[in-house]
């Protein structure tokens, strides 16, 4: 359910969409997807969170006949561009120049009217502070999501807030990012609305195949218990502490796999180098096939110290994989309503050693809590649900747009 993330708030503030007043295609006034063109706002085409987040909100939205371009803030192409091109959506490279590119604000309008763009979405802090200005600019609407606690400085934060005046609507992907928003002070908060992210469902499933394969290519026994992480490899992933936590665990019948890239990866090859046995942590860098690695896993971890609702552990919930987290962003409240995993503090290497431990030493419990959680993402974390979601977003706020003119 969509709903208003101040509602806490101000007992006066209801639903964002009372299931009554919801458009329906055949509702007077509802907007026709087919003819919508929606411009997608990313920093880079890199391979992260939000960008699969855009990438399966342009597919849904290809699939229902709206016109969809992704526009990437750098004049690099990146590993994702091409999963955009495939899926039918036109890649655009708008470079931000220099510190703060008083252009690009304009450059973009320039853009998005051209391209004749209904709806501007932007993903995160540099995209809305270019973006959706040049939204209001090219007469477009705007919608913001935000997809984690964005720790900023000063002077961005400022940026980001009157940047936030003009947008129709500001999307938290969790409550505790919504809060954070709140506190932040980033958005008028009758704007703010919360959506959880969702996944292709159909690409995450426990599979023998896989885990046989993904072993023999490792090099990993296949009765070893395999604790394994998806995502960047950036200091806020914090995987320097999931390496402490694993070190004295490791050995033949116990092996760490991570897979992702970033800037933090120098640090993390030499903290793996000074372990003991660094030959049972395989550093397997950007993957595009996470759907296979993850079935070869035995139970999921995080240790990052900033999230918001990470696709990768909806990715790994929905494969069956029992998650060791730490206490940041969304998670907690996923883990504790589907009683499929345990949480510690972050930087906490003792703690996350110690709930690791307990998974491995009772595989029948972690296979009941793996069963939870691959449940709990099938009832409630499609991607599908998520591209309906925002849709009723947009059909929303256009319909305001209209009125209001």
């Amino acid at each position: 359910m969509l709903r208003r993330s101040g509602a806490d708030d101000d007992p006066a503030t209801v639903d964002c969409h009372p299931r009554d007043r919801r458009p329906s295609m055949t509702s007077p006034g509802a907007t026709d997807r087919a003819r919508l063109t929606i411009a997608h706002v990313l920093p880079a085409f890199a391979l992260g969170g939000q960008e699969m987040v855009a990438l399966d909100l342009s597919s849904g939205q290809r699939r229902a006949g709206s016109r969809v371009l992704c526009v990437g803030l750098s004049d690099e192409r990146g590993p994702i561009a091409d999963a955009f091109t495939a899926r039918d959506v036109a890649v655009r490279n708008v470079a931000k120049r220099g510190g703060f590119d008083v252009t690009l604000s304009l450059r973009l309008a320039q853009l998005f009217r051209r391209e004749q763009v209904d709806l501007v979405h932007t993903h995160n802090p540099q995209p809305i502070i270019y973006a959706a200005p040049a939204a209001r600019l090219a007469g477009a609407a705007a919608v913001h999501t935000r997809h984690g606690e964005n720790i900023d400085t000063w002077r961005r934060r400022l940026l980001r807030r009157a940047a936030a005046r003009f947008t129709d609507c500001y999307v938290a992907v969790s409550d505790v990012t919504a809060n954070r928003t709140r506190i932040d002070r980033d958005v008028d908060v009758r704007k703010l609305v919360t959506v959880p992210n969702g996944i292709d469902l159909s690409r995450y499933h426990p599979d023998e195949g896989r885990r046989t394969a993904v072993r023999a290519e490792l090099g990993i026994p296949a009765n070893a218990w395999v604790v394994g992480t998806v995502g960047r490899v950036a200091p806020v992933k914090d995987h320097l502490t999931l390496v402490r936590a694993m070190a004295a665990r490791l050995g033949e019948r116990e092996q760490l796999v991570i897979v992702g890239d970033g800037a933090a990866m120098p640090a993390l090859r030499e903290e793996v180098g000074r372990l003991p046995q660094p030959r049972y942590v395989h550093l397997l860098g950007a993957r595009l096939d996470a759907e296979r690695l993850l079935a070869a896993f035995d139970v999921f971890a995080l240790s990052s110290v900033e999230e918001g609702l990470p696709l990768a552990l909806l990715e790994a919930m929905a494969t069956g994989l029992p998650v060791v987290s730490t206490r940041v962003g969304g998670i907690p409240g996923v883990l504790e309503r589907g009683d499929c995993g345990s949480v510690v503090e972050p930087g906490d290497a003792d703690g996350l050693r110690r709930a690791l431990g307990d998974m491995a030493a009772d595989a029948a419990h972690a296979h009941r809590l793996g069963e939870r959680a691959r449940r709990l993402a099938l009832a409630e974390y499609s991607a599908e649900t998520m591209v309906e979601r925002y849709y009723e977003i947009y059909e929303r706020v256009l319909r305001e747009r209209r009125r209001a003119s």
